[in-house]
C-alpha cells in the first residue's frame, strides 16, 4: 500500500483497486483467524484491541489495593520459601510498610480490606515449615 492515490480518482474505486490487486497477489491468503467468528468481546467492547493486546503482552491494571492484596499473597509465599530467616524478616517488612502506607492514605477504589503480617508469627511459620519439610 505504498502506492499514493491518484489525483481526480475517487477514494473508494481507488480503495478497491487496492483491495482486489492485494487478493490477486495472494496477500489476503493464510492470514491467522482466517474462517473463524469474530471474538464475541469485540462486539461490544470499544477496547477489545486493548485488552487483547494487554493479554498478550502479560500486562493486567488492577486497582492499587487488589494490586497490593497480589503483592502481599506473593510476599507471603516468597517469605515462606525464604533462604534465610534475615530474608523472611525483611520480605514482610518490606510488605507491612507497603501496607501501611496505602491504609494511611487510601487510593479511589475498593478498600484493602488487609492488615499487616505479625513479622514474628510469619517467621515461626517459617521455621515450623522448614522443620515439617514443607517450602
Amino acid at each position: 500500500m505504498t502506492e499514493r492515490k491518484p489525483p481526480g480518482v475517487p477514494f473508494e474505486s481507488f480503495v478497491d483497486k487496492q483491495i482486489r490487486d492485494a487478493q490477486a497477489r495472494g496477500e489476503f491468503d493464510r492470514l491467522p483467524g482466517a474462517g473463524r467468528p469474530l471474538p464475541d468481546e469485540s462486539a461490544y467492547d470499544e477496547l477489545w484491541w486493548v485488552k487483547r493486546k494487554m493479554a498478550r503482552e502479560g500486562m493486567s491494571v488492577l486497582p492499587p489495593t487488589l494490586a497490593l492484596r497480589k503483592e502481599a499473597e506473593d510476599a507471603l509465599t516468597a517469605a515462606y520459601a525464604a533462604p534465610s530467616e534475615q530474608a523472611v524478616r525483611k520480605i514482610i517488612t518490606e510488605i507491612n510498610s507497603k501496607i501501611l502506607d496505602m491504609m494511611l492514605k487510601p487510593p479511589p477504589g475498593p478498600p484493602l480490606g488487609l492488615k499487616r503480617y505479625d513479622v514474628e508469627q510469619v517467621v515461626t511459620d517459617w521455621h515450623n515449615r522448614r522443620a515439617t519439610g514443607q517450602r
